[in-house]
């Protein structure tokens, strides 16, 4: 994607912290000349081997599946906090923007077999699970409930690229950057807000 220079985030770990915390994002596939896309999760793990990779499942009724198959290219898009910054909250003449946070991933598709699949499945339950009043287990699921495995396709993307764009209003001076903080602050939206705690973690590193 396109990150000027001044925005782009090459931090590995910081990066993969975010994909982790976003990590309900957007799969784009093409075949045949005709692109799909299916917002699922797409979770990241590190095989023994070292290889980064994003694990996934969708179902088998959507159309994306003729387009998962191995060795076929996938795009990733993960997206965080984000809000306008109106060009009124600078102590000069400026254009209006708008200030984000966005990941993308792209690599190759393989499809998991069954014992795959399920591997997938249960890290991912364990992952939004365990944190629940009453957690629910996989081992714990009724035959009739498991058989809902076999409408869906899982499949792990091995990462062969990541590209970040952090744009925190890096190019503002200081006095201009705490205005556009304390604007976002005064909107009280989730987003806006967001946006001004990771300006400002980026600024004070």
């Amino acid at each position: 994607m396109y990150i000027p220079e001044i925005y782009k985030n090459e931090d590995p770990e910081q990066i993969k912290s975010f994909i982790k915390e976003n990590s309900f994002g957007i799969l784009v596939t093409n075949k045949d000349e005709v692109s799909f896309a299916t917002h699922i999760p797409l979770e990241y793990a590190l095989k023994p081997d070292g290889t980064e990779i994003l694990h996934a499942h969708i179902s088998k009724a959507n159309e994306q599946c003729a387009h998962i198959i191995d060795g076929a290219e996938a795009l990733c898009i993960f997206n965080g906090p984000h809000s306008y910054v109106s060009s009124s909250w600078y102590d000069f003449e400026e254009v209006p923007t708008w200030n984000y946070i966005a990941v993308q991933v792209r690599g190759k598709l393989t499809v998991l077999d069954q014992e795959g699949l399920w591997d997938s499945v249960k890290t991912l339950m364990h992952t939004y699970e365990d944190g629940q009043e009453n957690p629910v287990r996989m081992e714990a699921l009724s035959e009739k409930t498991l058989r809902q495995m076999n409408g869906i396709i899982g499949f792990e993307i091995a990462i062969s690229s990541i590209e970040a764009a952090y744009k925190l209003s890096q190019s503002r001076d200081d006095k201009n950057h705490k205005n556009v903080t304390d604007h976002l602050r005064k909107t009280e939206n989730t987003g806006s807000c967001a946006i001004a705690d990771e300006m400002n973690r980026l600024r004070n590193k």
